[in-house]
């Protein structure tokens, strides 16, 4: 597919989205290796559903948001303050009785990052050692929401009796626009596919750890191994989409996204059973399916997700007073230059 240093020019929409696409192998503690989070933001966006805008579905798309949902990880390692203050957006550690390391319920998490970092402080931890995925994947949420809100209305003002002027320079900024919207969309299907792996929702992370451990799972450190590796070795594109399960409505996303990261939890012990029957390391085709659907589910996960957003950018306004409803510019409200240019 992509090479060391092969450089890929993307063409979306008529726009230009570069990115240079190198192929990593798997490294600690990244959430799936790159085959992983590649496949989970290839498949995701070839089965979009058909009412989505047709740029989303174009085979460049497709392929930047599989290259782009591997940049978390490729950026680690930048320095200070960035490591420390990202790094933790990639997991949750969720104890045994379904809390943050003996803090708020996952049933019950606090609305915001300030509330949970309040909350886990009463428990003598925080959120940059416990983790802050699901805030991660709302706030890719709200932002993709917002793209396809711009989106939306300049389409809208492009047919409308603007100026020559006006409307070109909403047609060039309509291309920035497709080309962020995609860049935003792959960003985000990183931390949607982390929460599909069961070892990034649990304290249990990289061997079972100084806890009760009545079945005697093992101390291996098996994060790398089986995200990475095994993955690469035992996965394609195919087996990814004909184990993705049929859409399922998203909404609200705090509720969806706490109820998914649940569902993964829920397979930390069927993962830890075969990692110490030998599953993984005799390539059983038990370990291969477990496999491929954690990925698959990261995959219809993200598929079901940016639906949402679609849906949810109906409602939603762009600009600042004065501030534009999608509805209404489509229904042909004129829209004032300024909400995209800027008033000042």
């Amino acid at each position: 597919m992509t090479g060391m240093g092969r450089i890929l020019i993307l063409r979306v929409a008529g726009g230009l989205l570069s990115s240079a696409a190198a192929l990593a192998g798997p490294t600690a503690a990244l959430a799936w290796g790159a085959t992983g989070h590649r496949l989970i933001g290839e498949a995701a966006m070839q089965m979009l559903p058909p009412d989505l805008p047709a740029f989303l579905r174009s085979p460049d798309a497709v392929q930047a948001v599989g290259e782009i949902a591997r940049e978390p990880d490729r950026s680690k390692g930048s320095g200070q303050p960035h490591d420390h203050d990202l790094d933790p957006g990639h997991f949750l550690d969720l104890d045994d009785q379904g809390r943050v390391n003996g803090g708020p319920l996952l049933s019950a998490m606090p609305v915001d990052r300030e509330a949970y970092d309040l909350a886990l402080q009463a428990v003598a931890t925080d959120a940059y050692r416990s983790g802050y995925l699901p805030y991660n994947i709302e706030d890719g949420f709200e932002q993709v929401v917002k793209d396809l809100a711009y989106w939306r209305v300049e389409t809208a003002a492009l047919k409308s009796d603007a100026s020559t002027d006006d409307r070109a320079w909403i047609a060039r900024d309509l291309q920035t626009r497709v080309g962020l919207t995609i860049r935003d969309i792959g960003y985000w299907a990183h931390f949607v596919g982390d929460a599909s792996q069961p070892l990034h929702v649990s304290v249990h992370h990289n061997g079972w750890g100084a806890y009760p451990n009545p079945h005697g799972y093992s101390d291996d450190k098996l994060h790398a191994p089986f995200e990475g590796a095994f993955v690469h070795d035992h996965l394609t594109l195919a087996s990814v989409e004909a184990a993705m399960r049929a859409p399922r409505p998203c909404a609200p996303i705090a509720d969806c996204t706490l109820a998914y990261l649940a569902a993964t939890g829920a397979e930390v012990e069927p993962l830890y059973a075969m990692w110490g029957a030998g599953d993984f390391a005799r390539a059983d085709p038990k370990a291969v399916a477990f496999a491929t659907a954690r990925v698959a589910e990261g995959a219809a996960k993200l598929r079901d997700m940016v639906a949402a957003a679609w849906r949810a950018s109906n409602s939603a306004t762009v600009g600042y007073k004065p501030d534009i409803g999608v509805k209404a510019a489509e229904a042909g409200q004129p829209v004032p230059i300024g909400v995209f240019y800027g008033s000042d």
